[in-house]
């Protein structure tokens, strides 16, 4: 079993919430063009690096005639997904060795998962399982920016804590995370180099902005609610018997934001996140 990424980098929820938002269906459209996938077809698409989820329930209401399997090597991730996300296959597999034949699937597609795996096995196991004529999709996130609310700023209460927590090594590099990183001219020109042709780039912009009018309430407290997960997830990762006088204080913060997002007092506070979207075929 393996559950490094889910209990050391990301939480379970902090990694679904904030998915399930930026896939959003009402997003679809800035993801559309550029992933140019036939919605009447019947695909098959592999998902790499699936975490809890988020992008494959996604997929699969935006392909609904397509097969969708998605993997991870974290065991905590497919089991949240496996109960909790119907119409998709979840299952534990290695990027780096993809328990799949040559020629298997129609689509592969990855979220935040290329900068982890050296270049020449992320590409090269990806156009071994495609089909020829088959679609690479990779998603990158980029900067992007946040913009707090005045009633979540960091009190003093937090700041002892935090400062108070030893500091690791390096947690990056014992659980090799990032370790192959690349701009946003080098990630299509590995692609390039890896073999796959007709390679091209676009961008999703998506703006969470709670107080914003164009978000119905229930989005917009759901917003609210996975940065209230992120942080408590943050604090839970720590593993210290001192944290829950933390995590109240957390969530008081976050009780006030919502109660003045109901009362119609803003705030505007936001998160804007930037995905690369990078395009390619197998010949």
């Amino acid at each position: 079993m393996n559950t490094v990424w889910s209990e050391h980098v990301q939480g379970i929820m902090t990694l679904y919430l904030s998915r399930k938002l930026r896939f959003d269906d009402m997003f679809f459209g800035q993801y559309k063009n550029s992933f140019d996938l036939d919605r009447s077809a019947c695909l098959k698409i592999l998902e790499i690096g699936c975490g809890p989820g988020a992008l494959a329930e996604s997929l699969h209401r935006w392909y609904p005639n397509a097969h969708i399997t998605a993997i991870d090597r974290d065991s905590n991730f497919i089991s949240f997904a496996k109960a909790n996300i119907a119409g998709v296959d979840f299952m534990e597999g290695d990027a780096m060795e993809l328990p799949f034949e040559d020629n298997s699937f129609d689509v592969t597609i990855s979220n935040t998962v290329q900068e982890h795996i050296e270049p020449t096995v992320f590409w090269g196991e990806q156009r071994r399982v495609l089909k020829s004529g088959g679609v690479c999709l990779c998603l990158s996130a980029r900067k992007g920016l946040r913009c707090a609310a005045p009633c979540l700023e960091t009190t003093e209460k937090e700041k002892v804590f935090w400062e108070s927590v030893p500091q690791p090594e390096d947690d990056l590099e014992e659980f090799s995370v990032c370790r192959f990183p690349k701009s946003e001219s080098e990630i299509p020109a590995s692609m390039e180099e890896n073999g796959f042709t007709n390679v091209t780039t676009g961008y999703a912009i998506i703006d969470l902005t709670p107080d914003a009018l164009k978000y119905p309430g229930q989005m917009a407290e759901l917003m609210i609610e996975a940065m209230r997960k992120n942080d408590i997830e943050a604090v839970q990762s720590v593993r210290s018997g001192h944290t829950d006088d933390i995590i109240s204080v957390i969530n008081s913060k976050y009780d006030e934001r919502i109660r003045l997002y109901r009362e119609g007092i803003k705030q505007w506070d936001t998160t804007v996140s930037v995905t690369m979207i990078i395009r390619g075929m197998k010949q």
